[in-house]
C-alpha cells in the first residue's frame, strides 16, 4: 500500500481554507459545524427529514436506538441553529411536525461527500483497523 501526497490527490491544505480560520473569539467555522452535526443523531435527523416533514413519533421510529429525550435535545439544537423548523398545527390535540429549513437542506451535499468518502474507503479503514488490532 502506498500513501500518496496531498499534491498528488489534489486535496486542499486544510489550514489554508476559510473553514479553519479562527475568528476573534478563537473559534472557527468547522468547529461550530462539527459541534452541531458531528454526532450520529443530528445526521440521522437531517437524513430522515430530507424528503418530507415528519411528526416527532414518526421521526423517532425512523431512527433506531434514539431515546425520546435525545431526539428532543437533538431537534431543539438543530432548530436553534436554524437547520430544522418546528411547526405546530392548530388541531386538538396539537400536532407538531419538523422539517428541514433551506439551511438544513443545504447540508445534504457535504454530508453526501463525507458518506461517499466513507463508502470508497470503508475496506481500507477496516483493513487498517484489523492490522492495528493484530499487531
Amino acid at each position: 500500500m502506498t500513501i500518496s501526497t496531498k499534491a498528488e490527490e489534489g486535496a486542499p491544505l486544510l489550514s489554508t481554507t476559510p473553514g479553519f480560520e479562527p475568528d476573534g473569539d478563537g473559534g472557527c467555522p468547522i468547529r461550530e459545524v462539527l459541534d452541531r452535526v458531528g454526532d450520529t443523531w443530528s445526521i440521522l435527523v437531517i437524513f430522515n427529514l430530507q424528503e418530507h416533514p415528519l411528526r416527532f413519533n414518526a421521526l423517532r421510529r425512523c431512527i433506531e436506538g434514539i431515546s425520546q429525550r435525545m431526539l428532543t435535545v437533538t431537534l431543539r439544537s438543530l432548530e436553534r441553529d436554524g437547520l430544522v423548523a418546528r411547526r405546530v398545527k392548530p388541531v386538538s390535540p396539537p400536532e407538531v411536525e419538523y422539517s428541514l429549513t433551506e439551511l438544513g437542506a443545504s447540508l445534504a451535499g457535504p454530508i453526501d461527500a463525507l458518506g461517499s468518502w466513507g463508502a470508497r474507503h470503508r475496506a481500507a479503514l477496516r483493513a487498517a483497523r484489523a492490522a492495528f488490532d493484530a499487531g
